[in-house]
């Protein structure tokens, strides 16, 4: 019988580490379609019920205010409305000449016609936004309104150790913009130097020619040198 308990007991802890490692995921996270920095994103949350038996009826996103987006606009989702709200800036940013004193400020979905986001379920909310900033960690605090009044905040910060804490911000990691394309070497080369080799073409060239005909001068010359004498005098 202790062949089997064992393996009852170690199905048990399977199941068990499973619960545990499908629960620490289950938290509102962001997908960006392109980190490059400087572009534009598609940012897509995804956002999964925790309660046992409330619903998800709200969802805000707070966006970045010491590198703000410039353009924010939303994907529609079918039972929901979304809306976004600017706000001034906390300090004035200044992009490309232009000094930016307010910008977007939070992205807010509510539950209209349909259910929101029942026990067990979850939803996506789209947002295109950009551009995004040269470097650094893009993060996105979240919070979570359930129908029977419970708020959750998804705004603690990841330590340097990785150990992801109870409520993660959502974010990501933007990446370097890729180099421009290195020169060839027609537009390396010296300007000197291409200018010399088409005169030394044209020259050959026109020496090849001048060449030519006199060949066909000669040619003719002895052509009509050759020809038999016929008897008349001029």
């Amino acid at each position: 019988m202790r062949p089997y308990r064992l393996l009852a007991a170690s199905a048990a802890a399977a199941a068990l580490v499973a619960t545990t490692a499908a629960s620490a995921s289950a938290h509102v996270r962001v997908t960006p379609d392109s980190t490059t920095a400087g572009g534009y994103s598609q940012l897509t949350f995804h956002v999964p019920d925790e309660s046992a038996d409330a619903r998800t009826v709200t969802v805000e996103v707070q966006l970045p205010q010491d590198h703000p987006f410039l353009s924010v606009s939303t994907l529609p989702v079918p039972g929901w409305t979304a809306s976004v709200t600017d706000a001034k800036l906390p300090q004035p940013v200044v992009d490309e000449g232009t000094t930016i004193t307010k910008a977007a400020r939070t992205v807010t979905w509510t539950a209209e016609t349909g259910p929101g986001i029942r026990p067990g379920e979850y939803q996506v909310f789209s947002v295109w936004a950009g551009p995004l900033p040269r470097s650094g960690t893009v993060t996105l605090p979240a919070t979570q309104t359930y129908s029977d009044g419970t708020v959750v905040h998804w705004d603690q910060p990841t330590p340097t150790s990785g150990q992801e804490p109870e409520h993660p911000a959502p974010s990501f990691q933007v990446t370097a913009a890729h180099a421009d394309a290195a020169p060839t070497a027609s537009s390396t080369s010296d300007p000197g130097s291409s200018d010399g080799t088409a005169r030394w073409l044209a020259g050959g060239a026109l020496l090849a020619a001048l060449t030519a005909m006199a060949l066909g001068a000669l040619a003719l010359v002895s052509s009509r040198r050759g020809l038999p004498d016929d008897g008349v005098r001029t």
